[in-house]
């Protein structure tokens, strides 16, 4: 489809888009099962090709000086603002999600390319007065080395953006292993990269069979770092190949993010900002309110009004203009959603609305609001990661916390009241690598995203985000 891009592999500065005898696989459009292009895989030895390149460009690019890294990170970021509406569609292609969301994530990954190109500039060190006479202690940073970075289907330019603007940024040469099943975004942005002037083996980009690529290329002595967003199941995977370096890490793990809607919450702004926010990009997104805790005087009320709106929700191709709600990304999506509702009616459950897939072509589910269920039940056990919303109540305070705490996943939580001992309440004691208090927004450039507990460690997006490229070093000098 012309629409859609030219896909390809990116190694040493060339892209690699066929071969005799390549393996490849299809890449599929969500909302018709259709095949848009087929995605060429990395052999093993353009594997160590890109690693030997990362190896080779990375004495070069950490002597770059800040503002020449930074000048080419920002031309980068204005050649993919002059192609928003090509990539938006793009991703609406091959993620399935409305192209308003397509526009407002490559927009986010724009921004991400600019701060992180800006806040490169300002690594700084200090000095450390010491203890005795004539002596002085110098705190350094530097670049870590060559990093291998692993992103999933669901932001496919916001995740990659982050991962490889920070690194990059950061002095650090970075191979990125982009989702087979949404590929063409990350194509753009390596594309925009290399028009932009970045030398060679510095940014590159890798597909294959990803059990096979992360193991090949975090086993490689030259990566010095690895970052991966995605499951805790496959974290848990990378995190002991990274130890047999032992290299950093950072993991983005899995979430099951907490609501709990007090009594004394805005009620209308509450409303308005859920329902815009639990079916965004289907509900597959890691810090998705997915757990919904609302106080026992107002739960009627929020129930027949979520309800209300999840039914009136549009779903269809991303790329129609009326369109809310796109499809979910694969098959496996609707598949599992359909598990969960299963297990929400064998247990009593009630559909208030939705349940269903819906659709003759296509991985569509219908926005779905589900109550009457206790905390057993997979949809507050388990990442939904889809558009469903269980809905329990609670009346204590106490309660709400022990139930937004009930889960090993500590991503995201969120709190919605105007009291601000409740919210310094909610704020200290949601066991969450991050809080919103009365909002959904707690992603930006500017700001640390991570969890804690099975949702990972380290930060990415921020100063923190940026120094998890970056090696300390304390030089003493007499």
């Amino acid at each position: 489809m012309t629409e859609y891009t030219t896909l390809g592999l990116y190694i040493d500065g060339r892209f690699i888009t066929s071969g005799a005898g390549r393996k490849s696989e299809p890449v599929f459009d969500p909302a018709t099962d259709e095949v848009l292009a087929e995605l060429p895989h990395a052999t093993s030895a353009e594997l160590d090709e890109a690693v030997s390149a990362a190896e080779r460009a990375f004495p070069a690019w950490r002597a770059k000086s800040a503002l020449e890294r930074s000048d080419i990170m920002r031309r980068a970021a204005g050649l993919l603002r002059d192609r928003m509406d090509h990539l938006c569609r793009v991703m609406t292609l091959e993620q399935g999600k409305p192209l308003a969301e397509s526009r407002g994530e490559w927009v986010h990954a724009c921004e991400i390319l600019e701060w992180c190109a800006e806040e490169g500039r300002r690594v700084y060190g200090r000095i450390v007065p010491s203890r005795m006479p004539g002596l002085d202690h110098l705190v350094l940073s530097e670049p870590v080395g060559p990093a291998a970075v692993f992103t999933p289907w669901n932001f496919p330019a916001l995740t990659p953006a982050r991962k490889l603007a920070a690194g990059l940024a950061a002095g650090c040469p970075v191979i990125l292993k982009a989702s087979e099943e949404t590929p063409g975004s990350a194509v753009e942005i390596v594309r925009a990269l290399h028009e932009a002037g970045l030398p060679a083996g510095c940014a590159q980009l890798v597909f294959g069979v990803p059990s096979e690529v992360s193991e090949q290329l975090i086993l490689a002595p030259a990566i010095r770092k690895v970052s991966f967003t995605g499951s805790t199941q496959v974290g848990r995977h990378l995190m002991k190949l990274a130890a047999e370096g032992p290299k950093r890490t950072t993991m983005e793990l899995g979430g099951n993010g907490p609501v709990i809607v007090f009594s004394d919450a805005d009620y209308d702004r509450t409303i308005k900002t859920l329902a815009a926010g639990k079916f965004r990009n289907a509900g597959q997104v890691c810090v998705s309110p997915a757990r919904f805790f609302v106080h026992e005087s107002l739960i009627d009320r929020f129930t027949q009004d979520l309800a209300a709106h999840a039914a009136g929700i549009s779903v269809g191709s991303g790329l129609a203009a009326d369109s809310v709600m796109g499809p979910l990304a694969n098959g496996r999506r609707v598949e599992a959603m359909e598990r969960f509702i299963a297990d929400a009616e064998d247990r009593g459950g009630t559909i208030r609305a939705g349940g269903k897939r819906t659709g003759n072509a296509g991985n569509f589910f219908q926005p779905t609001v589900v109550t009457g269920l206790g905390g057993d039940a997979l949809l507050f056990s388990e990442e939904c990661f889809g558009p469903i919303m269980p809905i329990a109540p609670f009346s204590t305070v106490d309660e709400a916390i022990e139930k937004a705490n009930s889960v090993a996943a500590g991503l995201a939580g969120y709190a919605f009241t105007t009291s601000l001992d409740t919210a310094q309440t909610a704020m200290h004691r949601i066991r969450t690598g991050m809080v919103g208090l009365n909002t959904l927004t707690i992603s930006t450039p500017e700001t640390p995203f991570g969890g804690v507990g099975e949702s990972g460690h380290g930060s990415e997006g921020g100063m923190e985000g940026l120094q998890a490229y970056l090696d300390t070093k304390l030089v003493s000098l007499a």
